[in-house]
């Protein structure tokens, strides 16, 4: 009897801290999730302040604002769905490269093997989401 009432007191014992550790795991989890959207558009503000400050603004730095802006997307299909999307990342790499192609192309006027390996990188990350759309829907 008696350790039926202690192994009935440990059972519900566990189950209390079970919901305790899932409630601090979630208050972190939307915490985490809050302060990366903060920082994310923290960032993309002072770009932005950068370019008004500067006078105008380069195919570079709106490049920048688009990798923001799909940061920020991110985040809110991650706090929306819990599931991070990874074609959003795979976009997010797409454009930065992009960003550096065109910084260097303008920084040194001729074609590299540097222009080629960027330019053979996006076309892989641009298969990889096609591979992932095909596949994605499919158990």
């Amino acid at each position: 009897m008696k350790q039926q009432a202690l192994h009935e007191l440990r059972a519900s014992y566990k189950a209390r801290m079970d919901g305790l550790g899932l409630l601090l795991i979630e208050a972190f989890h939307y915490l985490a999730l809050f302060v990366i959207g903060a920082s994310i558009v923290w960032s993309a503000v002072v770009a932005y302040a950068g370019m008004v400050a500067q006078g105008h603004a380069t195919i570079g730095d709106i490049l920048l604002l688009f990798i923001y802006l799909e940061l920020g997307a991110m985040v809110g299909i991650y706090f929306q769905t819990n599931v991070m999307p990874v074609r959003c990342l795979i976009f997010i790499a797409i454009t930065a490269l992009s960003r550096l192609l065109i910084a260097d192309v303008q920084a040194h006027h001729t074609a590299g093997m540097g222009i080629l390996l960027i330019s053979v990188s996006i076309l892989l990350l641009g298969l990889s989401t096609l591979v992932i759309g095909k596949f994605a829907d499919k158990p």
